[in-house]
């Protein structure tokens, strides 16, 4: 686990100074060792330069044999990861004749490129972002994970093309001009997170799962491909087998993917909620062990975000060594200041508040923790799924021509001037939802209106140059006929909320303290099965992860694991009524919001002051506000 970055530049202007700079911004994610090399263009008569900075968490082989960047084969690498299934490649390789000088997954890609080129991705079960330069052939090789668990970003200009883990390493080129793309902030004040291939910047793209990267570094021209897409996953036939028999199956590729998160050279922990999926993994890996598994969980004092009791049912269930935290709401609001900084973008998730603080609790014993994330949004355990077919079915019901009737005579009532409506939560929004699933037809587009905080004209007047709005949420057009309504959810879903919200927050919480987190439910092998099985053994008489469930149930008994869902959930709506109020009325002012000319002032401030005096107004949007504030004071002022 580590940050890289790096650049290719034709015109020299990128020198090693640059090159450290912005590798050790990034000190965070690998304190452990750093590497730089900066690779003249030999390949052409022209000049230019390649250069490959990173910062290493050592994991796998700590030894420095396996340094970053490496050379082998005339290719180099830097490489965030790991390919989890490393010894299974070596040995293949090397009964091909392939000859190795250290013990790390690092040199196995490089092998396993040189031997099969773009193939060998294929090969690799693991989570991964990695750039491989090609000496003789001139080019640049970027790659990430099949379902988005690193992070990479590139910015590509007419002389210059950058690559990193986290933005704030383009902040240390001199040729890097941060300049806000409005667009991308409607979507974060949209969804409380940017949807890839968007970034916060003009000029900056997030490479999407699944693909990779090609460029020329005489040219600087790129092209961008598939290798996988769960999509495909999706639009296979269906399974047509007994539940007994898919229930078993799936407990067997369950056992190969947990087992293989617990490669390493290091100790290796598990975040446990005591929910169904963490408690589904550590009751499995546990299961397997002679030595106690170590498991980690925090709380609060306020019942109702309190997790460490259910955690701790499960923990002595399961025998494990356990470690609890009661987190005090000063220890929580010191997190907040640090959020910009970690997480480079706007990012509305207050569940990243306590993932850094379990993160920061778990890296006091080890190095590794397995996060159990992808259980929702493969086995349906989100209620939205349920509610977005509701909807979808309520509207429907109204004639076409009742639609086209009623929705623009309702467009041209203001919402906030309705009696007795006026003053209810939210209203405003919920109004302007409904004027946009009376023109819904159909579920992907009501599933993104559902999840919205702001509807489009709520953020015409917040962002006022705004323009272009992007549609950012996946259309069902790639979707066949083998996938229901359910099923078509769920692959939205894992393209989009699962990569940009809820991977983002693991990553930049547990790299913050330099941890390294593993996702042992995001296995490629997981999604290509349970996107096959019948949307019945997935939700269920209004049970949602049903197959999941009772492959849990051997592991843990149903009473322990049937409680409310609460996701690491953290009281911030009491907070910003309490201690956080002063961080509104300071960052969300007048003053502050006219530095920039960003957003509209009175906007903002309506929405803080309807917040602050009662329950009027949806809690995130204050949140996002102040979010968007923090982040634009720790990278413009």
């Amino acid at each position: 686990m580590c940050g890289i970055t790096g650049f290719v530049d034709p015109t020299d202007q990128s020198d090693m100074d640059i090159l450290r700079r912005m590798t050790d911004v990034q000190t965070h994610r690998g304190p452990d060792d750093a590497g730089y090399e900066i690779y003249p263009h030999t390949h052409s008569n022209s000049s230019g330069r390649t250069g490959f900075g990173q910062r290493r968490l050592k994991i796998i082989d700590l030894s420095a044999s396996a340094r970053q960047p490496m050379r082998k084969h005339g290719l180099s690498i830097v490489f965030n990861g790991e390919i989890y299934n490393y010894r299974e490649i070596r040995d293949e390789l090397t009964a091909i004749g392939e000859t190795f000088f250290s013990h790390s997954d690092t040199e196995v890609i490089l092998s396993a490129f040189h031997r099969w080129g773009v193939e060998a991705v294929h090969r690799f079960i693991g989570m991964f972002a990695f750039a491989i330069r090609d000496e003789a052939k001139g080019c640049l090789y970027l790659f990430r994970d099949r379902a988005g668990v690193k992070p990479l970003y590139y910015a590509a200009y007419k002389r210059l093309f950058i690559f990193t883990s986290e933005l704030k390493s383009l902040h240390q080129h001199p040729l890097f001009r941060p300049e806000i793309d409005l667009s991308s902030l409607g979507l974060f004040f949209q969804y409380g997170y940017i949807n890839a291939p968007y970034s916060i910047f003009q000029n900056v793209r997030k490479l999407l799962p699944g693909h990779f990267l090609i460029i020329d570094e005489k040219s600087l021209e790129y092209q961008e491909r598939t290798y996988w897409s769960v999509y495909d996953c999706y639009n296979k036939p269906k399974f047509d087998i007994p539940f007994e028999e898919a229930s078993d199956e799936l407990e067997r590729i369950f056992k190969s993917a947990f087992k293989y998160r617990m490669v390493s050279d290091v100790p290796v922990g598990v975040f446990l909620s005591g929910g169904y999926d963490s408690s589904l993994v550590t009751g499995m890996l546990q299961s397997d062990m002679t030595d106690r598994l170590k498991t980690f969980t925090i709380g609060f004092n306020e019942d109702r975000y309190n997790e460490a009791p259910y955690a701790r049912k499960v923990a002595e269930y399961l025998d494990t060594d356990h470690t609890e935290y009661i987190c005090s709401e000063d220890e929580a609001l010191k997190i907040i200041p640090k959020l910009p900084f970690y997480f480079d973008e706007p990012f509305g998730d207050v569940s990243s508040i306590s993932t850094i603080l379990v993160s920061k609790l778990a890296r006091k014993e080890v190095t590794v923790a397995l996060s159990a994330d992808a259980g929702d949004e493969s086995f349906a355990g989100y209620g939205k799924y349920e509610l977005a077919q509701t909807y979808q079915r309520r509207f429907s019901r109204i004639p076409e021509a009742v639609r086209r009737i009623l929705t623009p005579v309702l467009s041209t009532l203001n919402p906030e001037a309705i009696p007795l409506f006026n003053n209810s939560y939210n209203f405003p929004t919920r109004y302007g939802k409904v004027l946009m699933l009376l023109q819904s037809k159909d579920i992907l587009r009501t599933l993104d209106i559902i999840g919205r905080d702001f509807v489009p004209s709520q953020l015409e007047k917040l962002i006022p140059n705004l323009g272009k709005q992007y549609d950012a949420f996946p259309s069902a057009a790639g979707l066949n006929e083998h996938n229901d309504l359910l099923n078509v959810m769920l692959a939205a879903d894992y393209r989009t909320y699962m990569v940009d919200d809820v991977l983002v927050k693991v990553d930049r919480s547990a790299m913050a303290v330099s941890l390294e987190g593993r996702e042992p439910l995001i296995d490629h092998r997981i999604i290509e099965f349970a996107s096959r099985l019948p949307s019945q053994m997935k939700l269920k008489d209004g049970t949602g992860k049903y197959i999941l469930r009772h492959i849990a149930h051997k592991y843990v008994p149903r009473e322990i694991l049937e409680r409310p869902k609460m996701g690491f959930a953290v009281p911030v709506k009491k907070w910003m009524r309490g201690a956080l109020k002063p961080f509104l009325l300071d960052y969300i002012s007048s003053d502050r919001i006219r530095q920039r000319g960003i957003l509209d002032p009175d906007q903002a401030i309506q929405i803080r002051d309807r917040y602050l005096s009662g329950d009027k107004e949806n809690a995130n949007k204050v949140w996002f506000l102040l979010m968007y504030q923090m982040w634009e004071e720790e990278f413009f002022n």
